[in-house]
């Protein structure tokens, strides 16, 4: 199978069919497999998904709504294709752009290649804006220079693409998950369109969870390895101001002031046990790191090849 189209969707019924009849006529001459991953709908979507009964179409089921990187990680997992397609199925992303982007996926040998959204059809205030604002900001803290983070048709090499490790909300930092892998990554310009069927999914409501999955995806790029380096550092940062403090308090006791009830005292004993806390859970969390690697036979880098001369 050379290309696997996974596809989440939540009260999409008016789309299904439109959307496979335009996959259809855009991957002819692809061995390629659609994958649906159905996140709960409580309408008639896997109905219709059901009802054009084709070999080509795989339909999974989730109990409930989990959400968008769970559903993502499910469809993924049964992907059999040696490249995994992502896009949504609202009708917005162009299917015609897939088999441009596997071209140069394959003629390049890039390991992940991402659509940006270069004329995108939504609303400013309420979605241009806060993307622009999210994807400025996570360019600036990750390092990887691309213009859309946001948009959710992409094609991988399936060793990336499974190895993604999606959970919670995730999925909006894929480029960076797939980045900290060492994936080889461009992006090109692709075809947006307006929401004709259907109601969007998404509200102001999500820009507002970039902040906190941002901050642990800098975790993962930056002390995943090394987790003393960052708890340790501010730990004994806290420390050495806690200690200078109390000591400073001890000489205006032995001095003959009164010291109780003072804010400095309080500020004293805060960071002198804050900085012993953060000391602790750095070298718990170093211990979780090795058992992480180590119980899973994990390696801490990822080879891209290896060659070996012939003479």
């Amino acid at each position: 199978m050379k290309l696997s189209v996974v596809i989440c969707v939540y009260n999409e019924e008016l789309n299904i069919k439109p959307l496979v009849s335009e996959l259809f006529n855009s991957l002819q001459g692809i061995e390629f497999e659609i994958i649906y991953v159905d996140d709960g709908s409580s309408d008639n979507t896997v109905t219709e998904i059901k009802s054009i009964n084709s070999k080509n179409i795989t339909l999974i089921e989730l109990k409930r709504n989990f959400g968008q990187s769970s559903a993502l990680a499910a469809g993924i997992d049964i992907a059999t294709g040696e490249y995994i397609a992502t896009m949504d199925g609202d009708m917005q992303n162009d299917p015609a752009d897939l088999a441009d982007m596997l071209k140069l996926a394959e003629d390049e040998n890039w390991d992940m290649v991402a659509g940006n959204r270069s004329n995108r059809k939504d609303g400013f205030i309420l979605r241009k804006f806060p993307s622009a604002i999210a994807n400025w900001i996570i360019r600036r803290s990750t390092g990887l220079k691309i213009k859309d983070f946001g948009c959710t048709i992409r094609i991988f090499k399936s060793e990336i693409a499974k190895n993604l490790g999606l959970y919670g909300e995730m999925h909006r930092f894929i480029p960076v998950l797939a980045y900290l892998q060492g994936a080889s990554i461009t992006q090109v310009d692709v075809k947006h369109h307006p929401r004709t069927k259907g109601k969007s999914k998404y509200g102001i409501n999500r820009t507002f969870k970039v902040l906190p999955d941002l901050l642990l995806t800098l975790f993962f790029k930056r002390y995943m390895q090394k987790p003393m380096q960052l708890f340790g550092g501010m730990g004994l940062l806290l420390l050495f101001i806690g200690v200078a403090l109390n000591f400073y308090l001890l000489v205006l006791k032995i001095l003959g002031n009164d010291i109780w009830g003072k804010p400095l005292l309080i500020l004293a004993v805060i960071t002198l046990l804050g900085g012993i806390q953060l000391i602790t859970i750095g070298i718990v969390v170093e211990i979780q790191m090795r058992t992480y690697y180590e119980s899973q036979n994990k390696k801490q880098y990822s080879i891209r090849q290896i060659s070996k001369g012939e003479k």
